[in-house]
């Protein structure tokens, strides 16, 4: 009994660990790729069977393997409050015409769309965020309000053409 109990914990933790590869790559098989690199690696190791230890196998790999386009250009933020107050207070509609939000989230740049990911889907605040990706909180919540931007503005703009 509490070996099926183990073997579901880890398939939902792969699950996790899949939808979180997907996020980076966007690309199923270099997803794959990455989490059963990342998942042999936890096992060598001896590491806790958790998400966060599995998030950052993960990444590790995909920074690895993706290490010139992940160049981040950090951006000075005068008063992060007040960035946080409007990522918080404008949404973004993810209520949106088949592949259209897939479209659009392949538009954005590797990290915007991690940042989005761990924010949106997991669940993270910014500050786990940071920690987790070790950036700048301020980096993080620019990361946001960008990736977010960027949604909106290809959404807009195909809801115009729809209309035309």
């Amino acid at each position: 009994m509490a070996e099926k109990e183990v073997s579901l914990e880890i398939s939902v933790l792969l699950q996790h660990g899949f939808r979180y590869a997907i996020s980076l790559t966007h690309d199923h098989h270099q997803a794959e790729d990455i989490l059963q690199d990342a998942w042999l690696a936890v096992m060598k190791a001896g590491g806790p069977h958790s998400k966060a230890y599995l998030f950052s196998a993960v990444r590790s790999r995909f920074l690895n393997a993706n290490k010139r386009a992940n160049l981040v250009s950090i951006v000075i933020l005068d008063d992060v409050e007040e960035l946080e107050d409007k990522l918080l207070d404008t949404e973004v509609d993810f209520d949106v015409n088949g592949g259209v939000l897939e479209i659009a989230l392949s538009q954005l740049r590797d990290v915007e769309r991690e940042v989005l990911f761990l924010f949106a889907v997991e669940g993270y605040t910014a500050q786990e965020i940071a920690v987790l990706t070790e950036r700048p909180r301020g980096t993080v919540l620019s990361l946001l309000h960008r990736g977010r931007k960027k949604i909106r503005r290809f959404v807009d703009q195909h809801d115009a053409k729809v209309m035309l």
